[in-house]
């Protein structure tokens, strides 16, 4: 399994990759795993205010739908409009092209919250 060490995680299976003022943020290479196939994700619009912890969206499989939490709090951005149209691409590059929406980072603080690899990997080990 698949889990860079460049990226934060939630223990509900979201990552966030931070750069600068922004938060690019999608689900796990486990939580696609887990999922199945995945053939709706349904987002936020641009300019909505996410609170960390708290759901931005629901994204279907073939056996569960379940719900995306934000890993910080902020604006969205930008929402990749890509896997909306073609929800499959999650399951095949979950950190790259699969990412789900751009935040700007409403409070830095709350990273002190997230996990690194290492604790998410011991997460889903269990």
């Amino acid at each position: 399994m698949n889990l860079p060490e460049n990226l934060s995680y939630t223990k509900d299976h979201e990552w966030i990759r931070i750069e600068g003022e922004t938060g690019i943020v999608g689900i796990t290479d486990y939580a696609q795993g887990e999922l199945g196939d995945i053939v709706f994700v349904e987002l936020p619009q641009k300019g909505a205010t996410l609170v960390q912890g708290k759901s931005f969206g629901t994204i279907e499989a073939v056996k569960a739908v379940s719900d995306l939490y934000a890993p910080l709090s902020g604006e969205v951005l930008e929402v990749n409009k890509a896997v909306q149209e073609t929800p499959e691409i999650v399951n095949k590059d979950p950190y790259g092209s699969g990412w789900m929406i751009k935040l700007r980072i409403g409070n830095r603080d709350e990273l002190k919250n997230l996990l690194t690899a290492e604790a998410y990997s011991k997460l889903i080990a269990k």
